[in-house]
């Protein structure tokens, strides 16, 4: 188990999702192509809540924003939605379960779970070509294989040097055999080996992910809120 208090795991997350500028404010999602953080987030958990604005938001919004948020230990969607939309239209609200692995053992799987390096990253290209072009931000990542290709796979999505994000992903014809639960383990194995927190997130409507959560024995501590 984690020594670190819920709060300070919801930090590490929230460094792990975003790239921060000086003033504590969100620029970038902290993945390749760096795309423009959320208008807001918000990460909670039972003992309190982080919140973090963009950059590009007007500083009397952001202290409006602020007070709306701050005042209650709700978070009041409706009300925030109304005020973002004043500004600038929204495109999207996202919500869902912020997970932490509990501390593995090393230990082997039963099944062909290898780690995907520079020697053998041709593995990714026929079904997971994007992971194949950024591979060099995705590290570490292990997969099962199938006829000399990856079928389900788990690396890295946004990492710094405290914690990572686990992006897992098996095709459609593969699921149920438990691979996603093997490769996830092994990649969770590998950060913790460095020294690093192991994370996974995903939304409320992803029910299959968050069976593989439940299957995992993932540990929430939070709950993530995104406004774009």
């Amino acid at each position: 188990m984690y020594l670190l208090s819920d709060m300070e795991l919801l930090d590490c997350h929230v460094q792990v999702l975003y790239k921060h500028n000086e003033f504590n404010q969100i620029t970038h999602i902290n993945e390749l192509p760096y795309d423009n953080a959320p208008m807001i987030y918000i990460g909670t958990t039972k003992n309190g809540k982080i919140v973090r604005y963009s950059n590009e938001l007007d500083e009397n919004l952001v202290n409006d924003l602020d007070k709306a948020i701050q005042s209650s230990s709700n978070i009041e969607l409706a009300e925030i939605i109304n005020m973002l939309n004043i500004h600038k239209q929204l495109s999207s609200v996202w919500i869902g379960p912020a997970y932490v692995f509990p501390k593995l053992r090393e230990q082997k799987s039963s099944t062909n779970v290898i780690q995907i390096t520079h020697s053998n990253k041709e593995l990714l290209k026929a079904n997971f070509p994007y992971t194949y072009e950024e591979f060099e931000y995705k590290q570490p990542c292990y997969a099962i294989i199938q006829d000399d290709m990856a079928v389900s796979i788990c690396c890295s999505a946004r990492q710094t040097s405290m914690a990572a994000e686990a992006s897992l992903y098996t095709l459609e014809e593969f699921r149920g055999k438990g691979y996603g639960l093997d490769v996830s383990n092994a990649w969770a194995t590998d950060i913790q080996s460095q020294g690093r927190i192991a994370l996974y997130s995903t939304s409320w409507d992803n029910f299959s992910s968050q069976s593989v959560a439940k299957k995992l024995k993932l540990i929430q501590y939070g709950t993530d809120i995104n406004f774009s």
